[in-house]
């Protein structure tokens, strides 16, 4: 599913306009071409055109036009006509899955626009960028392109490209499964299409909210969006994008029962697709078709069209369609009775699921390392601790034994020295040594007894971080199973009320067969739901477990300054979705000339965001204090200072008590309420700095004015790659 949002997102961004239409304009450019040839900047601009009027009905011929058009323009040095001509042989590349050579296009216009300080070109061109990464699978890589280009764009008020930019922001949280965030983007982008006009961009940005409300189960707001995305295509002609939604309103209506309604939109897909010789958006609308006649009880059906789309989508290499075909057949040739082959495709169906969902597990495995790794150094640090108080208490006892030892010792040889002379001074020494003895015992007794306080304190605030990370994780797993719980209690309910009104009609005298079947039909839908929730509840479960699997991060080439911008969005963002009202300013002053540093960055992104998220923290309790009158700042500065690489967060925030600026740094300490901090934050990073990279983390502050860290790694952890591969490395 998540393919054909790009497939969309490619047709709707960028069009060239109805097929038929542009044929006559490019016959009408080449008579003008050819009775005016000569070459100057107006030739220029009718080569480009006449690429735009080829682009659909003949992309091979629109290619060979622009590239005359760039040779002339670089010769008449028209760096406008240049720009133009370099962005479009890029779309040209990318439609053509030449992605290789659309990244070289694109980055020889993005130079050619920072030259020229171009913002309007720049804008275009991260655009073009995110949709090249988003359709190659990087959606990291296309978020980040998107909010680089979305700057340019509202700068030089250029509203369709600012809506083009969201719309793509919207697709990579789709793409990731991040629903909810993905809505609140594409509603301003929507209304932002809108404002503007930009019919191909609105289009796609409705279709984007019916996949994400799909996946919401808000099924009503999800057919509205995906009727209104259809009739928009088909009123700009865009056969492929309304074909898609007609293939999402068969998938929803199948959701909700509606097979009547679900097949008429799956069988108007496939005429569709087959009259436009639409091989890649046939198979998954053959499928829409099967799934209904599946459930229709029309096996013969269903397993023709399946086998027919599962053969497709082989020469396509489409993972999503193999899975759902495999499904398909798996339960076709199950309900024949056929279990060999219905084990065949089951296995085969697993084998393309693990494949689709492979990232997914990744970054869960992932964050279970990082919750591994995280408790397994604080019971480290505690061990450490408790030694380190043992050995000082017994070190303690020792000294304090030897020295009632030597005065002992001395009190004997006075006592003996004068024992001739006074026997009350040989009573007074011994009473005196009595008193140091029980004195001893006394300090000895109290320090046995902070120790076991100590122990106690120190095990019940163990347990509690455990029993914080245990409430969040079931709380998860709780949200996670409760909808199909729901579902399975539903469908059994509804099944109960189906066998008793069975009962009742089979006792009848005049018994109706037709009613007969029909209960018999709805029970056995609602099995088959209640089966398919109960595994996804299965599914859930066996997901848990295999998280508990974890991997060590290897260092590798990285760009600390791109990471950086990315941590400060990403904090950001985290603060404006608890305090939407907030604004801060962001202001970066970062060495060009710094390179790739080779770091592990997953333990730097921990760094990154752990300070980032303190510092908006401070500001925004300082502006919650003092109101409109306090502009908030977060900088962010890196340079090379003697043999190190020094990277700097300030804010101009609350500021650090100097009472506790020396505490910062422990475990567990942290000056935030309680519930809001771990304490565990800031001890992490100077661990991961400290002992990680041989390097420093150190805090300038004054409270109430601002709060400075300063992050300092040597410079021999430098990544040794070519010159020439660093802008490769900084753009992955």
């Amino acid at each position: 599913m998540k393919r054909w949002l790009f497939l969309i997102l490619m047709a709707g961004l960028w069009h060239a306009g109805p097929a038929k239409a542009q044929i006559h304009v490019a016959d009408s450019l080449q008579a003008l071409l050819q009775a005016e040839p000569r070459a100057d900047t107006t030739r220029v601009r009718r080569l480009q055109a006449l690429s735009s009027a080829l682009m659909l009905a003949a992309p091979l011929q629109s290619a060979t036009v622009l590239k005359q058009a760039l040779k002339l323009s670089r010769r008449l040095h028209d760096a406008v006509g240049e720009g133009q001509a370099l962005v479009r042989l890029g779309t040209l590349c990318r439609r053509q899955a030449d992605y290789e050579q659309a990244r070289r296009y694109t980055q020889q216009a993005q130079n050619l626009f920072m030259q020229r300080h171009d913002s309007v070109g720049l804008a275009k061109i991260f655009l073009q960028w995110s949709l090249i990464e988003a359709e190659q699978e990087n959606p990291a890589a296309s978020l980040r392109a998107a909010l680089q280009g979305l700057p340019y764009a509202e700068r030089t008020g250029n509203r369709v490209d600012a809506a083009r930019l969201q719309v793509a922001i919207g697709s990579v949280y789709v793409q990731l499964g991040n629903y909810q965030d993905a809505v609140k983007v594409l509603l301003p982008a929507l209304r932002s299409a809108e404002a503007s006009g930009d019919k191909h961009a609105l289009a796609t940005a409705l279709n984007l909210l019916g996949n994400a409300y799909q996946q919401l189960h808000d099924r009503p707001r999800a057919v509205g969006y995906f009727n209104r995305s259809m009739r928009l295509n088909r009123q700009l002609n865009d056969v492929i994008s309304a074909l898609i939604d007609e293939i999402n309103l068969s998938i929803l209506y199948v959701e909700e029962g509606r097979l009547r309604e679900a097949l008429f939109h799956a069988s108007r897909a496939r005429a569709e697709a087959i009259s436009n010789k639409d091989a890649y958006n046939l198979p998954p609308a053959e499928l829409a078709m099967a799934r209904v006649y599946l459930l229709q009880g029309r096996t013969d059906s269903a397993m023709a069209l399946a086998r027919h789309a599962f053969a497709l989508s082989q020469s396509s290499r489409s993972n999503e369609s193999l899975r759902n075909g495999s499904d398909i057949l798996a339960q076709a040739f199950a309900q024949r009775g056929d279990f060999a082959n219905a084990y065949h495709y089951q296995r085969l169906w697993v084998a393309y699921k693990d494949s689709v969902t492979g990232e997914e597990t990744q970054k869960k495995t992932s964050a279970l390392r990082y919750g591994y790794e995280l408790d397994k150094k604080q019971s480290q640090i505690i061990l450490l601790k408790q030694r380190q108080q043992l050995q000082a208490q017994q070190a303690a006892r020792q000294h304090q034994k030897m020295l009632g030892l030597l005065a002992g010792v001395l009190g004997l040889v006075l006592l003996a020295a004068l024992l001739a002379r006074n026997v009350f001074l040989k009573q007074r020494a011994n009473r005196t040594l009595n008193v140091k003895n029980a004195q001893i015992a006394h300090h000895r007794d109290q320090l046995d007894s902070t120790l076991t306080k100590l122990k106690a304190t120190q095990s019940q605030l163990v347990q509690s971080e455990k029993m914080v990370a245990l409430a969040a994780l079931t709380a998860g797993v709780a949200h996670e199973i409760q909808n199909p719980l729901n579902f399975v209690n539903n469908f059994s309910e509804v099944s109960l009320e189906l066998v008793t009104e069975l009962e009742e009609e089979r006792q009848q005298p005049a018994r109706d067969e037709k009613l007969e079947n029909e209960l018999f039909g709805d029970l056995k839908k609602n099995l088959h739901k209640i089966h398919q929730h109960g595994s996804r509840a299965g599914d859930i479960v066996k997901g848990m477990l295999e998280h508990a699997h974890a991997d060590t991060g290897q260092r590798q080439p990285v760009d600390l300054n791109a990471m950086a911008q990315d941590y400060l969005r990403l904090a950001y963002h985290g603060l404006q979705s608890k305090h939407q009202n907030v604004s801060v300013a962001r202001t970066f002053k970062l060495d060009p000339d710094l390179g790739p540093l080779q770091l592990v960055p997953q333990e730097i992104g921990r760094v990154l965001l752990n300070l980032f998220t303190n510092a908006f923290y401070a500001v925004q309790h300082k502006m919650a204090a003092l109101g409109p009158a306090y502009a908030p700042e977060v900088q962010v500065s890196t340079r090379r200072q003697g043999g190190d690489v020094e990277l700097r967060v300030r804010d101009n925030g609350t500021g650090i008590p100097a009472m506790v600026v020396d505490k910062i740094f422990e475990p567990f300490f942290t000056t935030k309420p309680t519930g809001e901090g771990t304490g565990l934050g800031l001890w992490l990073s100077y661990d991961i700095i400290t002992k990680g990279y041989g390097g420093k983390l150190s805090v300038h502050t004054q409270e109430g004015e601002y709060t400075e860290f300063v992050v300092r790694i040597p410079c021999d952890i430098k990544a040794k790659v070519p010159a020439e591969d660093y802008k490769k490395v900084a753009q992955d």
